[in-house]
């Protein structure tokens, strides 16, 4: 497993290699949907030499064309000495497997983006003897997934919209959304993306939301992962720790909090009175009732076995 953002930001293509037509259409490049895609080793070392390495190598073999190579570069911040850098890694790659080169350079902010664009020239008095054009791909021209839809359809594309866009405004709303999509997924197929994102997010602020997000038990309804046993045994010994020192009352108001965020993760509108209702309620089973039905109802009314209420119901209660 990788074990930074950094790494996560090109580790992606060799673990889920689907994303690269993507990619390459945000970059206005024609690449089919079937191609075979296999990972070549990043060590660019000579014999003697300083050790270089690349951060991912693909070899990719289009169904419509010959095959190529594709470096896959993360870069968190500027670099002066990128500029030689990526173009020995172009011209090592050419030479040793005689095939054509393209460097692809992953960037999360606006200013690294633009000077990673190049072109990055090497030359002397007036003459340009190697010109290096990377490829690059950044908040401005990466799409935001935050339609939930879209991220089930293709779920490897929207974790690699979460760790580059980490930093943005967006970013809670792209979790959430990604949250919501990998609940329906196949176990084996969401439980990387889960963890992939745990790890390469780490401790940041992006970080703690995806935990946060992935505290609440109906995003594992019944599959005894191992958050979710974290999560009921956590529930459980509170609730005895809660009993045993004569605290119901603080523990029906955390189960009151937890049925609220499940809504509130969820999308649902919480009117005032849903909200007064369950965090008035002291009844700890009636709450974990509760609890247990905010990860289904379509609305949180349903809560209690009730129609929602319409437009018109709601301006006259207010």
């Amino acid at each position: 497993m990788v074990t930074s953002a950094h790494e996560g930001l090109h580790r992606i293509f060799q673990d889920r290699p689907e994303i690269l037509a993507p990619v390459f259409g945000v970059l206005g490049i024609a690449l089919p949907e079937k191609a075979t895609v296999d990972a070549v080793t990043p060590d660019a070392t000579e014999t003697k030499p300083v050790e270089r390495r690349i951060d991912t190598v693909l070899r990719v073999g289009p169904s419509d064309g010959d095959d190529f190579l594709l470096a896959v570069e993360a870069q968190e911040r500027r670099d002066p000495k990128k500029a030689s850098s990526w173009a020995y890694y172009v011209a090592y790659l050419q030479a040793k497997y005689g095939l054509p080169v393209l460097l692809l350079v992953i960037c999360r902010d606006r200013a690294t983006t633009k000077w990673a664009t190049g072109p990055f020239d090497c030359g002397a008095r007036g003459w340009t003897a190697q010109r290096t054009y990377p490829m690059v791909i950044g908040p401005d021209n990466l799409p935001v997934i935050t339609d939930e839809r879209t991220a089930a359809r293709k779920p490897a594309m929207a974790v690699f919209s979460a760790l580059a866009h980490a930093h943005s405004h967006d970013i809670d709303a792209i979790l959430e959304a990604l949250g919501r999509a990998l609940q329906a997924m196949d176990r084996q197929a969401s439980d990387y993306f889960y963890e992939f994102l745990d790890v390469n997010l780490g401790n940041t602020p992006a970080g703690d939301k995806w935990r946060e997000i992935l505290s609440f038990v109906t995003y594992f309804p019944g599959r005894g992962t191992v958050r979710e046993t974290a999560y009921l045994e956590g529930k459980a010994e509170g609730k005895a720790e809660g009993k045993a020192e004569g605290m119901i009352q603080g523990v029906a108001e955390g189960e009151a909090k937890g049925v609220l965020r499940v809504l509130e993760v969820r999308g649902l509108t919480v009117s005032d009175d849903v909200r007064t209702r369950i965090t008035t309620c002291t009844d700890l089973d009636r709450l974990g009732d509760w609890l247990d039905r905010a990860g289904t109802v379509a609305h949180a009314e349903e809560l209690f076995g009730e129609a929602p209420r319409g437009p018109e119901s709601t301006s006259e209660q207010s």
